[in-house]
């Protein structure tokens, strides 16, 4: 049995305490391995480590910072396979899944590749007679990120090449139900050149989780994952006195308006509402068609695609879809299909019952699809992040718009539509932070930025491009003057430009 412990300084290194969690294969239901849970004192060690090589790092010119992150990308290419089937067998993602979501990291690396470009400051001469002022970026000194098991390498990804880029040392703490990736990426990233104590992973749970919010020389936090959580690590970590981002929950919508192609609205949706088990911030769980002949051409399309999803474990080269993370999740997951039910809403599709031979302890479940929900259900309220579809079904367009308007999160959302004016006034009107126009899973591209709006982000600043150097480094401005002779008197008040005399 592997037992998991840490990375720090540039190598893995043991656990000091006794505390010790389970991974598990989801496909299996059996344990493959111990991860060692760090310590409040473990975890102020590892911070001080981080502490201590900020300043070297954060003063190594910007071109040689990237040099690093070229020779990253390289090796997360070459070892994209290994990667995948690592994190497979602690997820149950699809291999092709598993390699999507790394490839979407890489993009990442390959954004901060040009630091020296995004670093670069503002001027302006002669704001006053003989005075010029600049502003600069300088990094924030030592972050720290929690990520969430469902995207054990892309997460991670989309948090601390950014942040060492821009100069700053970074602790990373992975979910402990899938931690090897993160690890084996930690080794990748010090093979690439990275100095020793810039990069460090540490496993643990609340405990380190609270002993990186209450520690004094972490400067910034950023934290993907529930809302509950997001919520309670933005007001810990801002009333410690940190720079806070937490991307939190979602209950994305899809609107399916009368003059779409319905056929692509319901491969879109498969894929959105299915992959991945659903088991993602971005996951389609709302189908908004709007009107009662979209709505049942909608129901009449998809229902035998739901039904035909190949449910396997990644092992399976044909498997559209693994199992779950955990029992835990599994459970839950049912337990809403069950309130759904309770509450009158139709299941088209149940995929409770789901066996599969030689994996009966593995977490798998069909895909379920619901119809006739509405806005009172829990299944509708909640985010279930799991493999089930509810279809609501609108009257007209404006109904649509409010329903996804009134939602407590704000996440994602699309609209599928052959209109140009319908689709600009939808993504003009709906208060979201991510809206796609016949795009179901609108995820931005690594130079742009990823983030949520109302209950689906705490803190000021979305995840990477722009917007992550912005969360990464502090603005500083400067304001100069290099008199060219020895002048006489002094103003003590506030100047305007025409002043020579300041």
């Amino acid at each position: 049995m592997t037992t998991i412990g840490h990375f720090v300084s540039g190598k893995r290194v043991d656990g000091k305490g006794e505390r010790m969690s389970q991974v598990f294969n989801p496909a299996t239901g059996e344990q493959i391995a111990t991860v060692q849970l760090a310590s409040k004192a473990e975890v102020n060690a590892i911070v001080k480590v981080a502490w201590e090589a900020q300043s070297a790092w954060g003063a190594t010119p910007p071109a040689k910072r990237a040099q690093v992150m070229f020779r990253f990308r390289d090796l997360l290419n070459q070892h994209i396979d290994e990667l995948a089937k690592m994190l497979s067998a602690e997820h149950g993602k699809t291999i092709p899944d598993a390699k999507g979501e790394i490839a979407r990291g890489i993009e990442v690396v390959e954004f901060v590749c040009g630091i020296p470009q995004l670093l670069k400051g503002e001027y302006s001469e002669q704001v006053a007679s003989g005075v010029d002022t600049f502003a600069i970026r300088q990094p924030v000194g030592v972050v720290a990120g929690t990520t969430p098991f469902n995207f054990p390498a892309m997460v991670p990804l989309w948090m601390y090449p950014v942040s060492i880029a821009c100069g700053n040392t970074f602790v990373l703490k992975p979910s402990e139900r899938d931690p090897s990736v993160p690890l084996r990426i930690a080794e990748l990233f010090h093979e690439a050149g990275l100095p020793a104590g810039v990069f460090n992973v540490v496993n643990g749970d609340k405990e380190a989780v609270d002993a990186l919010l209450d520690h004094p020389l972490v400067d910034a936090v950023s934290f993907v994952g529930s809302t509950a959580i997001g919520q309670y690590i933005y007001s810990r970590g801002t009333a410690n006195g940190k720079r806070v981002q937490a991307l939190c929950g979602a209950k994305n919508h899809m609107v399916i308006m009368p003059d779409a192609d319905m056929d692509q609205a319901v491969d879109a949706l498969m894929g959105a509402g299915y992959g991945s088990a659903g088991e993602r911030c971005m996951a389609i769980s709302v189908a908004v068609p709007v009107g009662a002949e979209t709505a049942d051409r909608l129901i009449a399309k998809l229902t035998p695609k739901v039904q035909s999803l190949n449910v396997a474990p990644y092992t399976d080269p044909n498997s559209d879809m693994g199992p779950v993370i955990s029992r835990e999740a599994l459970d839950r997951i049912k337990g809403y299909i069950a309130e759904g039910e309770a509450a009158g809403a139709k299941l088209v599709v149940d995929g409770r019952n789901l066996k599969l031979q030689g994996y009966e302890g593995g977490y798998f479940l069909g895909g379920c699809l619901f119809d006739n929900v509405t806005t009172d259900m829990s299944i509708y309220k909640n985010e279930i992040f799991g493999p089930v579809v509810s279809v609501v079904r609108a009257k007209g367009y404006a109904e649509a718009v409010d329903m996804i308007n009134s939602h407590e999160y704000g996440n994602g959302t699309a609209i599928f539509t052959r209109d140009g004016d319908t689709a600009r006034d939808f993504f003009s009107r709906v208060k979201i932070g991510m809206v796609g126009v016949n795009v179901p899973i609108p995820v931005p591209v690594a130079y742009h930025s990823f983030g949520g709006w109302k209950r689906s982000l705490f803190g000021d600043h979305h995840i990477h491009g722009m917007e992550g150097v912005r969360f990464n480094t502090r603005l500083k401005t400067m304001t100069t003057r290099w008199p060219s002779g020895i002048r006489e008197g002094a103003v003590f008040n506030f100047h305007s430009g025409s002043d020579t005399k300041a």
